[in-house]
């Protein structure tokens, strides 16, 4: 890589030249008003980008619903194909956003990988399916043979994606893809921690063939641009906690606009008493220690029966503790770092509270500062009782907690016994008996003899929380129906509805009366 004094190397694929280019492509009306990005690896500043204001939402709104008119005009074809050229961009280029969500996030990079996946998946499936959902439909009119009826989407306009942290590229640009197949344009929040890779997705799509200034990004604070986004737009997308989600949706409905939102949760793991232990146990580990566990599906309670309790505990802390943690910008580590000293310091509370009212401590359970200033050991706890913190509120890090469970029956109640219903997971040898028993759980998304990538990947099927883990889905049909208003289209042939001119109405009504009868027995009518 040719340099010069004023660029600066970052990582093998990205230098700060890059970075400031890519923050270029945010509008503010005050060019001198910035804020750092901080490296998660190493707690340095990692460039800058601008501190927007409620006023900047409002101009980036005006300049997307300026594009969007056009956009939503091209054939569907059209917008499908932007989204196939873009899938096939991010696979060529992946080396430098692999580099920008290792050096925003901390995350080891096989768990950076798949966003990569992510991403092109949602861009293939979305390119593929997006006319199918898209056109219009015939549907049984009132008076069948008479009423010929069709159902109709549109656009809803301009799409707010308010997204967190923990999957930057993800969460900051794959909701948006159906919403732009869909005819809309985007008005993108990244988190503040995490700018830079859903900027660079914005760049691919625009070299991909969508009109510039279609996905407008703003950056700055949530607390100060959350309110104005919603303001600006006709449909939210928000992913982050559900304490923040509460009033997110009281402001959406206050605006009369509707939200999808993906909250938090405390995800249960269950292992059944006819699982394969080694599976389970490689299973498990992917399940708990994921993106450094800051994975909105990942695990942080398991339940495992009593005739597999000590194999099951031996070999999970073994291979718990074999986990290499690193902060190379490589494929060598098998966890990295957490995000931030917050996230640090809530992993730091709930383990130190827990230990200090009786847990134990299995494996783990360390700050790691000599491998960078965010790191932390991945951690198993026993003992953990509702008086701790960590028992029934979201970590969001590499902990977890076991519990010894007698039976199937007590293990779906222990599951079950949580506010959040995001994603679960359950582990045996009968794949029948695997189904019946995700049915029992009160979860959006299960599992069965996976962690999460099987539901989550599967992007045909929706997505999403039950209770207090979210509204709507993503992926599927409701993934991409949910950005479009639905009409419908009747047109009365020969004989109106009502009774015609001329004929008594009750004569009418009797008329109908017996032709209500006749079609509750005819085949094929709804």
């Amino acid at each position: 890589m040719t340099t010069t004094p004023s660029v600066r190397p970052i990582a093998p694929h990205v230098d700060s030249r890059r970075l400031e280019a890519l923050a270029r492509r945010v509008r503010v009306a005050d060019p001198a008003s910035a804020q750092d990005v901080t490296n998660a690896m190493t707690g340095e500043v990692l460039g800058t980008v601008p501190h927007g204001t409620p006023e900047d939402v409002a101009a980036a709104a005006v300049r997307a619903r300026a594009v969007q008119k056009a956009w939503a005009a091209r054939p569907v074809r059209e917008r499908a194909a932007v989204l196939r050229r873009f899938h096939d961009l991010v696979l060529a280029r992946q080396d430098e956003v692999l580099d920008l969500i290792q050096l925003e996030n901390g995350k080891a990079r096989r768990h950076a990988f798949e966003e990569i996946m992510d991403v092109t998946l949602n861009a293939r499936y979305y390119a593929n399916t997006a006319h199918a959902y898209l056109r219009p439909k015939k549907r049984q009119g009132v008076q069948p043979g008479l009423t010929r009826t069709w159902e109709v989407h549109h656009p809803k306009g301009l799409v707010g994606v308010i997204s967190p942290w923990n999957y930057p590229l993800t969460l900051g640009i794959s909701d948006a893809l159906p919403a732009l197949v869909a005819g809309n344009a985007v008005l993108a929040k990244p988190d503040a921690q995490t700018p830079f890779s859903a900027l660079w997705a914005v760049e691919l799509l625009e070299e991909a063939g969508m009109q510039p200034g279609l996905v407008q990004v703003v950056t700055g604070s949530g607390a100060e641009l959350g309110l104005p986004i919603i303001e600006n737009c006709d449909f939210l997308m928000f992913t982050g906690s559900t304490a923040v989600g509460r009033t997110v949706a009281a402001q959406s409905g206050q605006n009369l606009i509707d939200c999808s939102m993906e909250l938090g949760g405390k995800n249960a793991l269950i292992v059944l008493d006819d699982a394969d232990v080694d599976r389970a146990v490689s299973g498990t580990v992917r399940a708990c220690f994921s993106n450094t566990g800051q994975l909105c599906i990942s695990m942080e309670r398991v339940y495992v029966p009593g005739t597999l309790w000590d194999e099951f505990v031996r070999k999970f802390v073994a291979a718990t503790g074999a986990m290499k943690l690193s902060p190379a910008i490589d494929y060598s580590g098998d966890m990295g770092s957490l995000v931030s000293q917050k996230q640090l310091d809530t992993v730091i509370r709930h383990v130190e509270d827990a230990r200090s009212k009786g847990a134990t401590v299995l494996t783990g359970g360390r700050h790691r500062p000599d491998l960078g200033p965010f790191f932390y050991e991945p951690t198993i706890l026993t003992d953990v009782d509702d008086t701790m913190e960590v028992y029934a509120h979201e970590t969001f890090g590499p902990v977890v907690s076991l519990y010894r469970v007698a039976d199937e029956d007590e293990a779906v109640a222990r599951a079950n016994d949580s506010e959040y219903g995001l994603n679960f997971s359950v582990w045996t040898g009968d794949e029948r008996r695997g189904r019946r028993v995700a049915a029992r759980l009160q979860a959006g998304t299960v599992n069965v003899n996976d962690a999460y990538a099987a539901a989550w990947g599967s992007v045909d099927a929706p997505m999403g929380g039950m209770k207090a883990s979210g509204l709507g889905r993503r992926h599927g049909e409701h993934g991409i129906l949910k950005y479009t208003e639905s009409q419908t289209i009747a047109v009365e042939r020969v004989i109106p509805v009502g009774a015609p001119d001329g004929i008594d109405p009750a004569r009418y009504a009797r008329l109908v009366t017996a032709g209500l009868k006749v079609l509750k027995r005819l085949p094929g009518i709804k």
